[in-house]
């Protein structure tokens, strides 16, 4: 949980310590495991922190108005794995255009995910029909 009006940038520092405790105590292996976050993320500071973390940072680097791509090494950015991202994240949207969903009135749990079924496939049809 975090206060609203702080953004990302000011988070990722807490965050990965958060992480790296976690994985400490369940004992699990973060060595060459990607951590994708959006351009906004994208900083020498942060991807220096993730990397002495153990993390492999995927990040697509905005264009940032240039004409012509930036000197020096190619950063590391799997696109694959930022193709899956912003998916989920459409999906997500797509998802908290319907109110009733997001308040959560249902309080039946099997109501509640025939509401998710039912509004998942509106959503689905107005994408693939085109209405």
């Amino acid at each position: 949980m975090a206060p609203v009006h702080e953004t990302d940038m000011v988070l990722l520092p807490e965050g990965l310590q958060a992480l790296k405790q976690v994985a400490q105590e369940v004992g699990g292996d973060r060595s060459g495991a990607s951590l994708n976050l959006d351009g906004g993320c994208d900083a020498a500071r942060n991807r220096t922190s993730m990397c002495k973390a153990g993390l492999l940072p995927t990040i697509q680097e905005p264009p940032r108005n240039r004409k012509r791509p930036q000197r020096g090494r190619n950063r590391l950015c799997n696109a694959a794995i930022h193709a899956v991202r912003l998916r989920v994240e459409r999906t997500c949207a797509w998802e908290e255009k319907c109110k009733r969903l997001g308040l959560r009135f249902e309080r039946i749990q099997r109501r509640h995910d025939g509401m998710t079924l039912m509004a998942s496939t509106l959503i689905n049809l107005r994408e693939f029909c085109g209405t």
